[in-house]
């Protein structure tokens, strides 16, 4: 009977483990640090990084992105509101959005996930008078993510920047390949990845949100 017991702890206690794992793996993408790995993840970035720049829902290109890595099911992103962090419109940006110094601004960050996993955080200021009550309510009361809110709009997206903020290989390394070797067993992934800066515009042409986006290295957490 004891030795029962035992066994029973112990696949207990193994079963625990194994879901431990599972949760560092779903907190932090594990690579190893190889030239072939670094060569495919530089491939991926570049790549998700044209998918964000050819369409103008960044969510939707996320959600297609989850769906097929498989990394949730459904492959459904939300908002996750970060509250009490209200950050002022830079300055610039209000020339970008041709509005003066009385427009009413509204700012809102979000974390988009996808199952457990958050792809980006991104800060956003829009002009609610350019939106509709029933847009402006959800995004009060909703973890709608923006772009899903304002589609109604038919908008189109002006990027500013896209900055790859980590590549995985070093500069020049086509000119060495040699040099390019493991360093340790893991590659050393950052937590920002990219960074977009863009503007969305309703069909009239007229401006009505300013975006600052920034992936996390969730988008390579498979």
């Amino acid at each position: 009977m004891r030795r029962s017991r035992q066994v029973r702890l112990l696949a207990a206690l193994s079963l625990i483990g194994c879901s431990a794992a599972v949760a560092r793996d779903a907190a932090a993408p594990i690579w190893p640090d190889t030239p072939l790995a670094r060569t495919q993840a530089l491939a991926l970035l570049q790549t998700l990084n044209a998918d964000l720049l050819s369409h103008d829902s960044a969510t939707l290109t996320l959600e297609r992105w989850c769906g097929a890595h498989h990394m949730a099911a459904p492959a459904r992103v939300v908002a996750q509101r970060v509250r009490g962090d209200d950050k002022l419109l830079p300055p610039e940006w209000r020339a970008q959005l041709a509005i003066d110094a009385n427009e009413p601004v509204k700012y809102r960050r979000v974390q988009l996930k996808c199952g457990d996993h958050v792809l980006s955080e991104a800060d956003n200021w829009y002009l609610p008078n350019r939106l509709t009550a029933e847009m402006n309510r959800q995004l009060d009361s909703s973890d709608v993510p923006f772009g899903k809110v304002v589609q109604p709009l038919h908008f189109r997206r002006k990027t500013l920047s896209a900055d790859l903020l980590w590549s995985p290989l070093p500069a020049g390394w086509e000119l060495q390949r040699a040099q390019v070797r493991p360093a340790s067993g893991t590659l050393a992934i950052p937590h920002f990845l990219l960074q977009h800066r863009a503007l969305l515009l309703a069909g009239d042409g007229r401006p009505f949100s300013a975006l600052v986006e920034t992936y996390t290295d969730q988008v390579l957490a498979f």
